[in-house]
């Protein structure tokens, strides 16, 4: 085992059925009897999240607690629908502080920025903001641009957006907030995201938005639109059943193109629904993928933040990846994507979840994502 004072990341998995014992033994297994400066929990909706959350309490000691619900969860152990996911790190020159908001009380975009002000008690040569936020809330663009407000660009931002309203901070259950965690260190921290997805030509405007609903492209309704780029039969049934329930369009961004997962409006709707802003006069792409690029780009989002570490080795990665990416994948590509994190890291351990949406941002004001891999290393 390391001493206290060399800097450690640990991962632990638990697929018990009892919500304590899963907790408990995730987190034991990730900590492994070190002092911890943060832990990370990440649980299914199935299991009770007041149980989870007191049993990795009673083995995080002094340490920041948080975590969230997601999709499933994800550790070297491989990928589950029930289960725990807990990731811990420690030792010389990590620090972390935690912040929360209410987003019913403040809005999106200030609890962003509450949630972003964890970062002025850090100091650290390196910092990175993870935030956790509700997924159910509407605006979940506006929380990151209000962090942003705070942070700016020279903070890098991190996270994802849980599956339910339900998120972990501390001994408390919270529900529509926003965590934010400010991770400090010594050395470099390394953000990376990939996803896989490719260009169907040609592209198209997006003549008329209103915040997360697409009304029209080029000058046609959206719904329409997308049908006749998809070439089915016009119902809303083929259109997203035919391509896996999923609908991603990609957002020409200056770094490159952010993807946007789409679902139908109500009946007699002739728009279509992002879980995050698309803005009137973008230019935007129909999009596609086979398994393997999908699954190619977990390695590729690994291999990004790990370089992005200037030459340090890694001690551990806290990934979040999209929900939609699993369905796409289907039981075997989510054993493949776990292979390839696996294959990208060795032995460095890694945890995280299945989002509802991710966050990235290293330039720039924009970084809510879908269909995407964010990872954040750590050395």
């Amino acid at each position: 085992m390391s001493s206290t004072s060399e800097r450690w990341f640990g991962a632990g998995h638990s697929t018990a059925a009892d919500s304590a014992k899963a907790g408990g033994e995730a987190a034991a297994a990730a900590i492994a009897g070190r002092r911890a400066a943060a832990v990370f929990a990440f649980t299914s909706g199935g299991h009770d999240p007041a149980a989870v959350l007191a049993a990795v309490r009673a083995e995080a000691g002094d340490a920041v607690v948080v975590g969230g619900t997601g999709f499933g969860e994800l550790s070297p152990a491989g990928a589950t629908r029930h289960g725990v996911a807990v990731a811990a790190l420690g030792g010389d020159g990590f620090t972390a502080r935690v912040r929360t908001a209410d987003i019913g009380e403040l809005g999106a975009r200030e609890a962003g920025a509450e949630a972003a002000r964890a970062v002025a008690e850090i100091d650290a040569p390196y910092t990175a903001l993870l935030l956790i936020c509700d997924g159910t809330a509407l605006g979940p663009h506006e929380i990151v641009r209000g962090a942003y407000s705070v942070v700016g660009a020279a903070v890098p931002m991190v996270g994802g957006l849980t599956a339910d309203p339900v998120q972990l901070c501390g001994d408390r259950v919270l529900a529509n907030s926003v965590i934010g965690v400010a991770l400090g260190s010594p050395r470099p921290v390394g953000i990376g995201m990939a996803h896989g997805w490719r260009r169907i030509e040609p592209p198209m405007i997006v003549t008329r938005s209103e915040g997360e609903r697409l009304c029209e492209l080029d000058g046609e309704p959206a719904f329409d639109a997308l049908v006749r780029r998809r070439g089915t039969d016009g119902t809303a049934e083929r259109l997203f059943t035919d391509s896996g329930f999923l609908q991603p369009i990609g957002l020409a961004r200056r770094s490159g193109l952010d993807i946007r997962s789409l679902k139908v409006g109500p009946d007699g709707d002739t728009a279509v629904y992002g879980t995050s802003e698309i803005p009137q006069g973008s230019l935007v792409w129909a999009m596609d993928a086979k398994q393997a690029d999908i699954v190619a780009g977990a390695g590729a989002a690994i291999d990004e933040a790990v370089a992005a570490l200037g030459g340090h080795e890694p001690l551990g990665v806290l990934a979040f990846d999209c929900g939609g990416r699993k369905i796409a994948l289907g039981a075997d590509g989510i054993g493949d994507e776990v292979a390839a994190m696996r294959a990208a890291l060795g032995d460095v351990p890694f945890a995280g979840f299945y989002t509802l949406g991710e966050i990235a941002r290293v330039r720039g004001a924009a970084g809510m994502h879908q269909l995407t891999l964010v990872a954040l290393a750590l050395a």
